[in-house]
C-alpha cells in the first residue's frame, strides 16, 4: 500500500546543524530549533520548549541549549559549508557585513545585561536600552525576490568592563572590544572561506573604521568598506621626502581634504 505521508527530505537542516552535539543531545537540539521557528511571543527557551511540546523535559533542554552555545562555532561551520557556500558559488566575490546590535532584556538579574546605546529609539523609545549586545557578522547574498539580504553566521556577546564584575567569576569572560570580537569573527571567517578562492570584502559602518580593527583585516587580505567618522582628519597624500630632510618621511600631505554637504556627498575639496 502506498503510504500518504511524504518522504523525509534528503536535506534536513536542524539535524545537521545539530550534528555537531553529542549524539544523545543532538535530536533534542533539532526539535529545539523548530521550536524557535514556531514560537510566539517573546523567543525565550521557554517558548521554544513550549512550542515542540517538550515541557516535561525542561532540565535536559536548558543542558542542550547550553552545550549548543559552546559548540557555536561548529555549529555555524556546517551552515556556512552546506547552505552558505552554494549560494555564493557564482559571485565573484564574497560580502560580508559586520554590525552590532542590542537585544533588549527584562529583569534586574541576567547575566552579561547592561545599559547600551540604543541605534533605533523611535518616536517614543529611549535613547539607551537594557539587555546584550551582540557583534554579528553576515554574509550579504542575492535573493532573486528580496534583493541583497544578510545571512547571520556567527556573533558575540559584547559585556562591558563595569558590567563584568557582576557575572560569577567561575563564567566571567574576559573584557574585549567590540573591535577585537570583530577581528575574531573575522578570522573565523577566513579560516572557512579561504577554500573558495574568492576576494573578501567587509562592509561595516564607521565605529569599525579604527587601526584596531581594519590592520588586522588587511592582514587576513580582506578588503573594508566604512563610511567615514564624523570627526575623521582627511589630508593630502605626502610627496617625496625632501633631499638632504632628516627624520623619517612625512606620512600626511600638507593639505587638509574637507567633505562637502551631504546633498554632494561623495566629492571631496582642498
Amino acid at each position: 500500500m502506498t503510504s500518504s505521508h511524504q518522504d523525509t527530505p534528503t536535506c534536513q537542516w536542524f539535524p545537521r546543524l545539530a550534528s555537531a552535539l553529542d549524539p544523545r543531545s543532538a535530536p533534542r537540539l533539532a526539535r529545539l530549533l523548530l521550536g524557535a521557528v514556531l514560537a510566539r511571543g517573546r523567543r525565550t527557551v521557554t517558548a521554544w520548549i513550549r512550542a515542540v511540546g517538550l515541557s516535561r523535559e525542561y532540565k535536559p533542554c536548558y543542558t542542550t541549549v547550553a552545550a549548543a552555545g559552546k559548540q557555536a562555532d561548529n555549529v555555524s561551520a556546517r551552515l556556512l559549508n552546506d547552505a552558505v557556500k552554494p549560494l555564493v558559488a557564482d559571485q565573484e566575490r564574497l560580502t560580508l557585513a559586520l554590525d552590532d546590535t542590542p537585544t533588549p532584556r527584562y529583569g534586574p538579574h541576567v547575566q552579561g545585561a547592561g545599559i547600551h546605546h540604543n541605534p533605533t529609539p523611535g518616536p517614543a523609545g529611549s535613547p539607551h536600552v537594557y539587555g546584550h549586545i551582540w557583534v554579528v557578522l553576515g554574509l550579504l547574498a542575492v535573493h532573486p525576490a528580496w534583493g541583497v539580504i544578510a545571512l547571520p553566521l556567527l556573533a558575540r556577546m559584547y559585556v562591558r568592563a563595569k558590567d563584568l564584575p557582576g557575572i560569577d567569576p567561575k563564567h566571567r569572560p574576559q573584557f574585549r572590544t567590540k573591535l577585537e570580537l570583530g577581528v575574531e569573527l573575522l578570522r573565523w571567517a577566513r579560516a572557512w572561506l579561504k577554500y573558495l578562492g574568492k576576494p573578501i570584502w567587509v562592509v561595516a559602518d564607521g565605529a569599525y573604521a579604527k587601526a584596531p580593527f581594519l590592520k588586522p583585516a588587511m592582514a587576513l587580505g580582506m578588503t573594508v568598506v566604512s563610511r567615514l567618522r564624523k570627526d575623521a582628519a582627511l589630508r593630502t597624500l605626502p610627496g617625496p621626502k625632501p633631499p638632504g630632510r632628516r627624520g623619517p618621511a612625512p606620512t600626511h600631505g600638507a593639505g587638509v581634504i574637507r567633505l562637502v554637504s551631504p546633498a554632494r556627498a561623495g566629492t571631496l575639496s582642498e
